[in-house]
């Protein structure tokens, strides 16, 4: 786990500084979707999404991940529109929060609107391969932009999963991103890389992006992790989406172990306690 660096990852509606330090921060995961693979439809109404997010950060969010778009496996893209209608709501119902709020979006026009609207930090899956004008957004504003890497679209990336260099290819694929990113005006102490779990990867290779974090580390820049109730885990452990929470918990402890900076999660407090345990290990004599 990190310990030595202490430099600001994300301002705006942090009341207090939140800081790369003792443990990673945790993303609390809000889809407002009806297709989402894990809790579709459980936070389409907008109250209800409200207070979830009201919740996770009483539990000890650092950062409130809202996405309109269901990017499971074999997903339709959504129209703008569409998507517009389902965030935002949710977003300007967040006024008082004071937790950062993130937008999970792979669109520049979606992105824009969240940011306008107090979102400080732009998650795209599609590292910028979707629409790259997302960069220009998170330049303008001064948004914090998470890379992802997913080959195709969530409609066709299990279509193809070979890879010669599991490692090499994604590793390459995140760094050509934030030099993409960087040409847009994005600094490059505001971006963050995720080797994108679950997405076009098998169950053996989402294993294999978890053991080999440090390698994505040595890029330079922040990594995000979000293995949570991933399809690798119930295929392992035989499982249903709503009881995988030991399988995400044992991903989300051994990415903070490797050096995650980021674990974007369902289970909020589950991953509190179990990050606060580790955290006393390590601060142990």
């Amino acid at each position: 786990m990190k310990t030595e660096k202490t430099e600001r990852l994300i301002t705006g509606r942090s009341p207090m500084p939140l800081t790369l330090g003792k443990r990673p921060l945790i993303m609390g995961v809000l889809n407002v979707t009806p297709d989402s693979f894990s809790d579709g439809g459980k936070f389409q109404q907008v109250d209800k999404a409200v207070e979830h997010a009201f919740a996770m950060a009483e539990q000890g969010a650092d950062i409130i991940d809202i996405g309109g778009e269901s990017t499971r496996p074999g997903a339709r893209t959504l129209e703008v529109s569409e998507e517009i209608d389902r965030v935002m709501p949710v977003i300007e119902g967040l006024g008082r929060l004071r937790t950062p709020i993130s937008i999970d979006t792979r669109k520049s026009t979606v992105a824009r609107l969240a940011c306008r609207a107090g979102a400080s930090i732009i998650n795209d899956v599609s590292g910028l391969s979707n629409d790259e004008l997302i960069a220009e957004v998170a330049n303008e504003f001064g948004a914090y932009l998470i890379l992802m890497h997913m080959r195709g679209t969530p409609e066709t990336m299990q279509v193809n999963v070979h890879y010669d260099n599991l490692v090499g290819e994604i590793s390459d694929f995140l760094y050509q991103a934030a030099e993409k990113a960087k040409a847009h005006g994005v600094a490059g102490d505001k971006i963050v890389i995720d080797p994108g779990i679950g997405f076009g990867k098998t169950v053996e290779q989402n294993f294999a992006l978890l053991k080999r974090i440090p390698a994505f580390k040595r890029l330079g820049y922040p990594v995000m992790i979000g293995a949570s109730r991933k399809s690798f885990i119930g295929k392992t452990l035989d499982l249903a989406v709503e009881d995988r929470l030991e399988g995400s918990l044992a991903a989300a402890i051994y990415a903070a172990i490797s050096g995650a900076d980021i674990v974007r999660v369902h289970d909020v407090l589950p991953t509190v306690k179990a990050l606060r345990i580790l955290e006393k290990i390590n601060e142990a004599g």
